[in-house]
């Protein structure tokens, strides 16, 4: 009986204890969003195909290197509207990671770095009144070519820096969320 009351003290004395644990220091985690798709789309501003680029990797950071495919060639002069859009493909149906990034545009810009493909200007703003890059605008070269064009989303990038406000990244900072490199080509007509 003395071996049950100190028992039934010593569970009580454990709850107390347990229960009043001090939970003002939460923290609060900011999960990273799973990006598997990156899609850009090229509409030709006057006739002509449509080209799309995209990046699908269904395993993440598994052993599968991205299926990379390219509709087409761009033409030499043309003016595109442009757009990148974000998918997490491993939920069903698919999460539009595109919705967030545009919510949350402050902490995000997307850089497209090439060199000599043409020109590259944004068509969307932050509440800031800097570049996110969901919306663009591409002027192809006037010269037929090849080449790497890279697309990147950057977590927190400094958009105050020197030049990231114009697209360049060099001194953006940040953390990458996605990246893709297409190979492309720029055809006469």
């Amino acid at each position: 009986m003395r071996n049950l009351k100190i028992s039934a003290l010593a569970l009580i004395s454990f709850i107390s204890l347990t229960s009043c644990s001090n939970d003002d220091d939460a923290v609060f985690v900011n999960e990273e969003e799973v990006i598997t798709t990156l899609t850009a789309t090229f509409t030709p501003a006057v006739g002509g195909e449509t080209v799309t680029l995209t990046s699908r990797d269904l395993d993440g950071d598994g052993p599968d290197a991205p299926v990379l495919t390219v509709s087409g060639d761009f033409v030499t002069g043309t003016t595109y509207s442009g757009t990148v859009s974000f998918l997490n493909e491993t939920e069903s149906p698919a999460e539009n990671i595109s919705e967030e990034v545009y919510e949350e545009g402050d902490e995000h810009q997307i850089f497209f770095q090439q060199s000599g493909l043409g020109t590259f200007t944004y068509a969307d703003t932050d509440v800031n009144g800097n570049p996110i890059g969901l919306s663009f605008n591409y002027q192809a070269a006037d010269a037929a070519t090849t080449g790497a064009l890279t697309i990147t989303l950057r977590h927190e990038p400094n958009k105050a820096a020197e030049g990231v406000a114009d697209g360049d990244i060099t001194n953006a900072a940040g953390s990458t969320d996605a990246t893709a490199t297409f190979q492309v080509a720029i055809v006469t007509p």
